[in-house]
């Protein structure tokens, strides 16, 4: 749907570049919007390449098992079917930590992860296959609203942009980061015990 709104809508400039007479200033546009995307993926490859490392080097460390530990109390209260089964609670805990470091596309993967293991986690407790249990919906939401502790990307993308203080969004950042994650958090534990007492009914 977006690819077909953005066609749109550089079919309309093409047209309408043709119509004003101004056809040149958009082929110049589109020859600048290359260039400048190609120069900020390089900008941000060099982060991501970074921080995807330092993700894999504290998995074979360890160190996302003690993070598991660490996110134990979260984990028992929002996933409380991967606490009991063991089941994606590492894949979780790296989940979480990606996106507070601010990588949201290593975490894509590692929630990607987890929630195939709570898929299965679920069938063999008997759950619908058609159906995402409550701690995929939890991880899911959690994963879009999720709470930053170091907006590594949003700082590349202001420092490539030229920004003269990259991290002057760092406070507002985490204010609302933290806070939409948590009402998310709390909003699909009060919908999951309302949906368990109707199907007790």
């Amino acid at each position: 749907m977006i690819g077909k709104v953005f066609g749109g809508m550089c079919v309309i400039s093409i047209f309408y570049g043709a119509y004003s007479g101004s056809i040149e200033k958009i082929g110049g546009a589109v020859f600048e919007g290359a260039e400048a995307a190609i120069t900020l993926t390089f900008s941000l490859l060099g982060i991501m390449c970074l921080w995807c490392g330092v993700m894999q080097v504290l998995r074979d460390a360890g160190a996302i098992g003690w993070l598991s530990r660490l996110l134990s109390p979260i984990t028992r209260l929002f996933f409380p079917d991967a606490y009991k089964s063991g089941e994606g609670r590492e894949e979780i805990a790296a989940c979480i930590g990606a996106n507070l470091l601010g990588i949201g596309n290593a975490a894509t993967p590692l929630a990607l992860s987890a929630i195939k293991k709570l898929h299965n986690n679920s069938l063999k407790s008997g759950g619908d296959p058609d159906v995402a249990s409550r701690d995929i919906i939890t991880l899911a939401v959690l994963n879009t609203a999720s709470a930053n502790l170091l907006p590594t990307t949003i700082i590349g993308l202001r420092r490539a942009s030229g920004a003269a203080d990259p991290f002057a969004v760092v406070l507002p950042i985490w204010i609302c980061s933290f806070s939409c994650a948590f009402l998310a958090l709390l909003l699909c534990r009060a919908c999951g015990t309302v949906n368990k007492q109707k199907s007790w009914k």
